[in-house]
């Protein structure tokens, strides 16, 4: 372990370059800032641990650092000046640390039983795909498809607006021929939403194999997909606005789809 109290270190550099997709994507690595982001990191290989126990929560941080420097995550003391620099957010709880990148190929999610995976084309906002993930983090999704992505799924915001669940999913990049070509394969049915479609979310058959495809924000899915679409749906909009929040949009239909496979309106 070492201690630093200059906000000149070569170490604490290092940290903010990786605010920098070009530098992410280049050395592999990427920021994850906080307690419950970090304690659910199981899977992803911690390079360093930056900490300042000053802006501790209380939330047994000690034995969380004690449990990543056992996996071999080197640890740097800093001082509360030199944390808020490093720090992403504006109210740090002590916690940041370097990652290795993971990656998942489509091949990796063949031969599930069953699958619901959730496909996401151009989202453009780190906070909604975020968000997107934990919400499939909940539903016990197989696996996200991002095609197309105009945010980096290791940009620090999405980090924490998963709250970590960034970690619990196989989580695959692509375009989306292949994505549209590996669904076709795999016999899983492509569940499209449009304000187009004749039928609403909740009379979609969404059992069985199927992926649900969401668009970008502002102009929500491509042709490609709504030309390949098995089942298109809407979500009734009663008021003056057009449509949902995209996250909001995916929240309720990955729920819907759960509701339909696990539970009954009986119960």
């Amino acid at each position: 372990m070492i201690e630093i109290s200059s906000g000149q270190n070569p170490k604490i550099k290092h940290v903010l370059s990786l605010r920098d997709k070009r530098t992410r994507d280049e050395e592999q690595l990427f920021l994850i800032e906080g307690y419950r982001e970090l304690l659910r990191a199981d899977s992803i290989e911690i390079k360093e641990l930056f900490f300042c126990e000053e802006l501790f929560l209380k939330n047994n941080e000690m034995a969380l650092i004690e449990k990543l420097k056992a996996k071999g995550a080197f640890l740097l003391k800093c001082s509360r000046r030199v944390f808020e620099k490093i720090s992403y957010r504006d109210r740090p709880d002590g916690l940041l640390a370097i990652g290795v990148q993971r990656h998942f190929s489509l091949k990796q999610l063949c031969g599930i039983k069953n699958p619901l995976f959730v496909v996401l084309e151009s989202i453009e906002k780190p906070g909604n795909l975020g968000t997107i993930l934990r919400s499939s983090d909940g539903a016990k999704v197989d696996g996200v498809i991002v095609v197309d992505p105009l945010t980096d799924i290791y940009n620090p915001n999405v980090v924490r607006a998963s709250i970590g669940t960034l970690f619990s999913l196989p989580l695959v990049m692509t375009t989306v021929e292949e994505a549209i070509n590996f669904l076709r394969e795999e016999k899983i049915k492509i569940v499209t939403t449009s304000p187009r479609a004749n039928d609403p979310y909740f009379a979609g058959n969404l059992n069985g194999p199927i992926a649900i495809v969401l668009g970008c924000e502002q102009y929500g899915l491509s042709e490609k997909w709504l030309k390949n679409a098995d089942i298109n749906i809407f979500i009734p909009m009663l008021g003056i606005a057009d449509s949902l929040n995209v996250a909001t949009a995916a929240t309720i239909v990955i729920y819907e789809a759960l509701r339909q496979r696990k539970y009954s309106l009986s119960r």
